[in-house]
């Protein structure tokens, strides 16, 4: 039996998605204009630093592919993800919310990510990016590693997406007798799954649902498994690279890349296809991956942590061999998307991205939309930026997502426009900076909580009573 509940949350969605349906001009431009819907492709990858990519100063990785879609469209030198690590990035990514807002920050047990078999996942009444696409008349197709819950109401079947084919958590999350499964649709198609050929196999099935679409405007959000731990590469790549396993994965991914504009060109459909390129966190700093020159990895608030690679490619809308250095992050690609698509975005809840079309189409004097970036560490607000500066804020003990808390932490101003580095303190120098900044910590903390002081709009994430890894009971 369907529960009032269930039937409540479908009933606000579709009242919802009715009122997004409603077309508003997207550009500004009469060129824009008369382009139509375009086709996006968001090509995300786990755990890829901000200096494995040659565009990026890579030494050791080699990415022409990646580097020449750069020299086509524009490079993000101040892109930031909502968190430094998986499940909350993604489901920033999805909602174009700060991950507390839609309390994803922790799971169930106060953990950073989401485990097999989690009660908690993303809620059903939540629209995602590949609803307010399905409101345009899109096809969509989710192709890779989900992470916002493995339950069949969390799946990306329930979240918009006509089609999803990959792995529902990360690739290490092997748990006895629970093989890592490969899923189509809801369905667990092979356990475990042979990762050396994961890549591989994302990159044709993506390029399988580009070619059956193309007389349609499609939506392919392809969230690789690679450079996540334990790296695997396939025989064409493995031992190919002069950085390791590390290096032969993200090569792999860079001919993925390659692969996917190949198709849009063969295909005739580039000029009409946005490409984004870009990753859910820094890298652990671990087997061959770089920040460099940002400090801290993976699981920080430092730079290191949530500032990524960000490419965008747009031919003839997007200008060519371009650096955007204003800041903005996956938060914007929600509302942005919709205005491409001409959609609206929901009106009846808060979404923190804005639209950064300006940035990405270089408007003369566009500047970032953002007064303020905020830096979570799971349920706890650690920093704040505001144009070049970042605060980092005084706190009594600093949490981590892994291991034990730093301990007492002082407060601590960077000049990122300067110091990107994050080593030269000016919170003596500029106190009248650190009041401001302090005054919108105060105001986000109002807003969306700390610790365990809960904010006055979060919105509850989805909860099922009874959880289990159910996939494999389908194979």
């Amino acid at each position: 039996m369907i529960s009032p509940a269930t039937i409540r949350r479908a009933f606000l969605k579709a009242i919802a998605l009715c009122m997004m349906a409603i077309v508003i001009p997207a550009f500004t431009t009469a060129k824009a204009q008369s382009a139509g819907k375009p086709n996006v492709i968001i090509i995300f990858i786990d755990d890829m630093g901000y200096g494995d990519l040659g565009c990026y100063g890579s030494e050791k990785n080699r990415t022409p592919q990646i580097d020449r879609m750069a020299a086509e469209g524009m490079r993000f030198t101040d892109f930031y993800v909502a968190c430094s690590v998986c499940t909350p990035s993604r489901a920033a990514l999805m909602t174009g919310c700060y991950p507390r807002r839609v309390n994803l920050h922790v799971d169930e047990k106060n953990l950073c990510v989401l485990f097999p078999g989690a009660r908690k996942g993303l809620n059903p009444t939540e629209i995602t990016i590949a609803e307010v696409l399905k409101s345009q008349g899109y096809a969509t197709a989710c192709i890779g590693k989900w992470h916002l819950g493995d339950h069949p109401d969390f799946l990306p079947t329930s979240q918009g997406f006509d089609y999803y084919y990959g792995i529902p958590y990360s690739n290490d999350m092997h748990r006895k007798p629970i093989p890592l499964p490969l899923v189509r649709n809801e369905k667990a198609i092979e356990a475990p799954v042979h990762q050396p050929t994961i890549t591989k196999r994302y990159t044709e099935e993506a390029i399988r649902f580009i070619r059956k679409n193309k007389e349609k405007p499609f939506f392919v959000y392809l969230p690789h498994a690679m450079v996540h731990l334990p790296l695997h590469a396939s025989k064409d790549f493995k031992g190919k690279s002069a950085n390791g396993i590390y290096g032969d994965a993200t090569e792999e991914i860079d001919w993925s890349t390659g692969e996917i504009i190949k198709t849009l060109k063969e295909l005739g459909i580039d000029d009409n296809t946005l490409v984004v390129f870009t990753s859910d966190n820094g890298s652990t700093g671990r087997h061959g991956g770089s920040n460099v020159p940002l400090r801290g990895n993976k699981g920080r608030t430092d730079e290191g942590g949530m500032r990524v690679p960000c490419i965008m490619r747009y031919p003839g809308r997007i200008p060519a061999n371009k650096v955007c250095a204003d800041v903005s992050g996956t938060i914007d690609f929600l509302p942005t998307i919709a205005a491409l698509s001409g959609a609206r975005i929901p009106g009846d809840r808060i979404i923190d991205g804005k639209n950064i079309w300006p940035l990405m189409s270089a408007a003369p004097g566009a500047k970032s939309p953002h007064e303020a970036f905020y830096y979570y560490q799971m349920d706890q607000l650690q920093c704040v930026r505001s144009g070049k500066w970042k605060l980092h804020l005084p706190m009594d003990s600093k949490k981590r997502n892994w291991g034990k808390p730093e301990g007492k932490t002082p407060v601590q101003l960077f000049d990122l426009e300067e110091n990107i580095a994050e080593d030269k303190d000016l919170s003596r120098q500029h106190p009248e900076v650190v009041d401001r900044l302090m005054k919108l910590a105060d105001k986000m903390r109002q807003d969306i909580g700390d610790l365990d002081k809960a904010g006055a709009n979060q919105r509850p994430a989805g909860w099922v009573e009874k959880a289990q890894p159910r996939l494999l009971e389908k194979m």
